[in-house]
């Protein structure tokens, strides 16, 4: 695989926005990689393509583009004009990188990494965001849906897990169609819905058998502390509740192949922040109630000051230990029993 230079800038970031100097790496990857199709399992997307309906699930959701509707902001603006809502995200979509990437949950990495594909854009704007020049400042380049679709090819061609979709909401129907592109050209990874939770139950519903593995985060179970931290979203928590609800009736539980790697499943994210900001005891409850204690849920302990979080004193710190540890310690109080074993590690380290 020869790629230009154009392609290898656009394709292959580093996190944090530096240029990779040398496209080395990237070849052997290439001759390492596993990109062979698997006879026993079958990606979500392809079996709805054979089912003769992905293409009308494309169709439905350009149309939200025409008054857009992809989140609950509901903004109404024509994107297909070159109106911009409160995401700022124009039609076409936005890529700031795409990479594989080892630092996510153990099951989505296996032996290449996850395909992690980083969306410009983002619907919720947390004043603590600490991908802030993507999200909130809309760096990345504009493509086309078969551009897309060419980076998906590639990382999966390079030995990735999965095609990790990271802050999806608002260029979702740019997904699909690019996702159908791909498929047609030998696609056969799992597609991971990496959200930040803030989806309309609607909308998740209209990703029924295309995602495999939903990866979400739950922020906040107070509505007041997500108004004012998520730029007025004080509905975020019945959001969150409504559509991982949705997504776990689609996925349920986390399934992982043979060797370990996930193939379809929910995966919650909840990060921890000081002073209880994240409502975190409240959070494991309603998992354990509502979804099922085998429920696989990752906190998350990186919340670190960024953004505009110094003007807020409530978060203008990192946590402490001891806030981390009582985060873990409600999630077994309330019998959850599959946390993710990064965190339980790290749990287990800051008890001695």
């Amino acid at each position: 695989m020869k790629l230009t230079r154009r392609e290898f800038i656009r394709g292959f970031l580093a996190v944090g926005g530096s240029v990779l100097l040398t496209s080395a790496p990237l070849r052997l990857l290439a001759q390492d990689g596993r990109s062979g199709r698997s006879t026993a399992w079958v990606p979500a997307y392809e079996k709805l393509e054979q089912a003769g309906q992905l293409a009308e699930r494309i169709e439905r959701a350009y149309a939200l583009f025409e008054n857009c509707r992809c989140c609950p902001r509901q903004c109404g603006v024509d994107r297909l004009a070159g109106e911009r809502g409160f995401c700022r995200a124009p039609a076409r979509v936005m890529v700031y990188s795409a990479h594989p990437h080892f630092g996510e949950e153990i099951p989505l990495v296996g032996t290449g990494g996850s395909g992690t594909i980083f969306f410009s854009n983002c619907n919720l704007r947390c004043v603590f965001c600490q991908n802030w020049p993507i999200s909130l400042e809309g760096r990345g380049s504009a493509m086309e849906d078969a551009e897309l679709a060419e980076m998906m090819l590639k990382l999966q061609q390079i030995g990735c897990a999965n095609i990790n979709l990271v802050t999806p909401t608002h260029v979702m129907p740019n997904i699909l169609k690019a996702t159908r592109i791909a498929l047609k050209r030998g696609l056969h990874l799992p597609l991971v819905y990496n959200t930040s939770g803030y989806e309309r139950v609607e909308i998740v519903r209209l990703l029924d058998g295309i995602v495999d593995i939903y990866l979400p985060d739950f922020k906040y179970t107070d509505p007041e502390k997500a108004a004012m931290y998520s730029s007025g979203a004080a509905d975020y928590p019945q959001m969150a509740k409504q559509g991982i609800a949705e997504m776990h009736r689609q996925v349920g539980g986390l399934q992982v192949s043979g060797d370990g790697v996930a193939r379809r499943g929910l995966i919650i994210r909840h990060l921890v922040m000081p002073n209880r900001v994240a409502g975190t005891r409240e959070f494991v409850r309603w998992v354990a109630d509502s979804l099922g204690r085998s429920t696989y849920v990752n906190i998350m302990a990186q919340y670190h000051v960024d953004y505009h979080a110094y003007n807020y004193p409530e978060i203008a710190r990192g946590i402490t230990v001891e806030e981390f540890l009582e985060a873990i310690e409600w999630a077994q109080e309330y019998g959850l029993t599959n946390l993710d074993e990064k965190s339980l590690s790290l749990w287990k380290y800051y008890r001695k």
